[in-house]
């Protein structure tokens, strides 16, 4: 019999009657069988994608940042941008892992492992937009403070671009050992079914895992502690993101409420993101009874409130604008509803506040169809909102005789394709290498997540006893 209540209106997070046997097999399947011809067809076009994009990053360095369409007046463009929307990307990861782990929600199972992994990922393809826009990207190590020959180097620590450097370095290494660390009793079951040099890898990837007590105590323990240093980090790091462009003084920019206002929208961006994959990855990999709609439901409900606070941070952003009294703030938002990049604007306000509130019906919270193409419309609007934050702010100037209007180069949009291809390349190798969801939490939640637990079938289950078969297919 299963402890603990469980209300009656809650829905089972398993489906199917698995039992412990049955999870194992199911999840560890996509790492042992041969890879299915959807799975080649995706990994050969993001391949190509990310081809693309290894070709413009290699013409960028050869000719110069000069082959981007930046300017003296908009000396950011598409590089920040898309740093900045992969940065926001990569929080969902930290959040499902960490602060619902801390807060015992038992749906994060179904899509924590998958959703870490998209944080790693995501921060790889941010880190290259720095590190690019630099333009000498051979002297990038001078973005860290070292011991060298010529004496110490010191960098600028008053600026936030530094910030960046320190907190985004901090947060991929906590996630990446996050990460890991959750992976590891599930290597350890991959060994365990493996055999010969594949036995031997895996073998070394899960450091020699033997699911003893001792074994346990330790895993749970740096779980948690892990846990508490990422929930802090994913505040920090948006929040210090946001610091690049309110520690200035340009209009539009220099104001208080972009830290919080970031945070939502990287929680917003992100968990679209894991709508993305996880409804493309239930349906290729065949784990449709364990990433349920009950799964879908829950993370769209973190979508409609994200994106319910990030409408009120552009209300108050208007709000405060007008109320200042200062003409030049004021302008800057008028410009980016009537100006030139008006498209921009008026995009990132029906993708980002309205769209999302499709989601108070609970028919469309819990369809696939409507999830997948919400999950892809709110990402497209928390790039235009990046973009309006930044070109469409450094277009008009105060003098209007440097006024400019801003468009990428085919070599810019060719970067960013392909850190879309890098991503999908990565996490297409991920879904092979490990289980896409993580097996022992899966199986540590069965007794109160399992739809023979739920409902009617629990009381049926706590006579189990009368039925062997039916008890020995449980246990």
């Amino acid at each position: 019999m299963a402890g603990g209540y469980v209300a009656p209106v809650r829905r089972p997070l398993i489906e199917g009657h698995k039992t412990y046997h049955q999870i194992t097999e199911d999840l560890c399947a996509p790492t042992e069988r041969a890879p299915s011809r959807a799975w080649i067809i995706a990994f050969l076009i993001s391949v190509s994608v990310l081809a693309f994009g290894v070709f413009c990053i290699l013409w960028t360095i050869w000719m110069g940042t000069g082959s981007w369409n930046l300017n003296r007046t908009i000396g950011w463009g598409y590089d920040i941008t898309n740093f900045v929307w992969w940065i926001g990307i990569g929080h969902a990861g930290t959040l499902i892992s960490a602060i619902l782990m801390l807060f015992r929600q038992r749906w994060r199972t179904g899509v924590n492992r998958a959703a870490e992994a998209m944080t790693i990922f995501a921060v790889i393809c941010a880190a290259l937009f720095p590190i690019i826009h630099v333009g000498r990207v051979w002297v990038v190590f001078y973005f860290l403070p070292y011991p060298n020959t010529r004496g110490s180097l010191w960098v600028n620590f008053n600026s936030p671009l530094l910030w960046d450097v320190f907190a985004i370095s901090t947060y991929f290494s906590v996630s990446l050992l996050f990460w890991y660390t959750g992976l590891v009793p599930d290597f350890a079951t991959v060994r365990n079914r493996a055999t010969g040099l594949r036995k031997k890898i895996y073998n070394t990837l899960s450091f020699g895992w033997t699911g003893s007590a001792k074994h346990w105590q330790r895993w749970e323990s740096l779980s948690l502690v892990l846990a508490g240093l990422s929930t802090p980090l994913v505040l920090s790091v948006h929040t210090i993101v946001s610091f690049d462009f309110a520690t200035s003084v340009i209009p539009g920019w220099h104001t208080t409420i972009f830290p919080p206002y970031f945070v939502a929208g990287a929680i917003f961006s992100g968990f679209a993101m894991v709508q993305t994959l996880m409804v493309i990855t239930r349906k290729i990999l065949k784990l449709e009874e364990y990433i349920t709609l009950e799964h879908i439901e829950s993370m769209n409900k973190v979508i409609l409130v994200t994106g319910t606070i990030v409408g009120v941070a552009y209300l108050t952003e208007l709000f405060i604008a007008w109320y200042s009294g200062y003409v030049y703030e004021q302008f800057a938002f008028l410009n980016r509803a009537t100006g030139i990049y008006w498209w921009s604007y008026f995009g990132m306000m029906t993708c980002n506040v309205i769209s999302p509130q499709i989601f108070w019906v609970k028919k469309f919270r819990r369809s696939i169809f409507v999830t997948f193409f919400m999950s892809i419309f709110v990402n497209i609007g928390m790039w235009f909102e990046r973009f309006v934050i930044i070109a469409t702010t450094l277009a008009r100037d105060y003098l209007p005789s440097s006024w400019s209007y801003y468009y990428p180069s085919w070599v810019e949009i060719g970067i960013f394709v392909g850190t879309i291809g890098l991503f999908f390349t990565l996490y297409m190798i991920f879904t092979r290498v490990a289980p896409v969801v993580a097996i022992a939490e899966v199986k540590h939640i069965l007794k109160v997540g399992g739809d023979q637990y739920i409902g009617e079938n629990r009381i049926q289950t706590s006579h189990s006893h009368e039925h062997p078969s039916e008890s020995h297919s449980n246990h």
